[in-house]
């Protein structure tokens, strides 16, 4: 009775106060899907405010599997540009290009074959299920980690570890609107119940809050040390020209076009000229000034003048500009 509750003033929360997002349109039921399949691969590492215009200009260029399976890589990674985390769309085609061949273009509605595809894992599978299909999951985003760890004051590192709240998630009950409950979930925590400075005062569900009735927001956090990695970065430059090579070396940045780069292991006295965070890996740069450039596989140059011409990551973009000011 008690998840019930909960349940019930959540949703009457989120009919009142939902954010117009583009994938929230009321469309058909395989439009539905598909914006569901699109807007969670962005929406992955990256928020929703950044997300949304990228969103749109994708399902204008890009309106269904079909075409989606068939876009040159070309074309998709330019739309995709500085959205980072580039494995996503192309993970997001290779999974399009199953769902045509494999599932006569119908996205599965079961966890086994959604987790089996590129660039599904457990969070983005209960997402599609709940709000695509109707069906009871809870996708644990962060935004409802967050309510979650505050509703019951977890503290302690066994109590926010990813396998107790996914058991602990069962305090939120379910219901037969589970498309709009599990992004009535997510909205909570990112429109009220906020990293900093939560607005207890609007949530539905701040009665019963344990967080709430200790005056105690602070969140607590399994902390992660971000590798320090060190990288040599060798710029060739002719007649306004920077050589660029295909990235088949590094796992980031995968196949993208960045300047040929040397990986030292723990170097001393590394005096860095540039620092980059990238994932979970803290890049330490020091750059190196060539003249003779030597023979590079998949090379080519680029006019620096023309930047903007070119289908480049938002790192070598940042590259470039560093080296300019220089």
């Amino acid at each position: 009775m008690k998840d019930q509750i909960i349940t019930k003033k959540i949703l009457n929360w989120y009919d009142l106060n939902k954010r117009k997002l583009p994938w929230r349109k009321n469309v058909s039921q395989s439009k539905k899907h598909y914006y569901t399949l699109v807007s969670e691969f962005m929406l992955q590492q990256t928020q929703v405010v950044t997300v949304i215009p990228y969103f749109n200009r994708f399902i204008n260029k890009i309106p269904n599997l079909k075409k989606l399976s068939k876009m040159p890589d070309r074309e998709l990674i330019k739309l995709w540009e500085g959205l980072g985390y580039y494995s996503r769309v192309r993970n997001l085609k290779k999974t399009a290009k199953i769902i045509i061949s494999k599932y006569h273009g119908e996205i599965p509605n079961n966890y086994e074959d959604l987790i089996s595809l590129p660039g599904i894992g457990n969070y983005t599978a209960n997402a599609i299920l709940a709000i695509a299909f109707n069906k009871s999951y809870i996708p644990l985003d962060g935004n409802i980690e967050r309510v979650l760890k505050r509703y019951l004051y977890l503290k302690k590192d066994k109590e926010i570890q990813k396998e107790n709240l996914i058991e602990k998630k069962s305090i939120f009950g379910i219901s037969s609107r589970a498309s709009d409950y599990a992004q009535a979930l997510m909205e909570l925590g990112a429109m009220i119940c906020k990293p900093k400075n939560p607005e207890c005062s609007k949530c539905p569900i701040s009665k019963n809050c344990k967080s709430y009735k200790k005056k105690d927001f602070d969140l607590a956090k399994i902390t992660k040390k971000n590798k320090e990695k060190y990288f040599i970065l060798k710029v060739y430059k002719k007649n306004q020209k920077y050589l660029l090579v295909k990235n088949t070396r590094f796992n980031f940045l995968k196949n993208l076009a960045i300047f040929p780069m040397e990986e030292l292991s723990n170097p001393k006295n590394f005096n860095e000229n540039l620092n980059f965070k990238m994932s979970n890996m803290n890049m330490n740069i020091k750059i190196e000034y060539l003249k003779n450039a030597k023979r590079f596989p998949s090379s080519y140059w680029f006019d620096k003048r023309k930047l903007d011409n070119y289908m480049l990551p938002t790192f070598t973009k940042k590259v470039v500009k560093y080296l300019e000011k220089k």
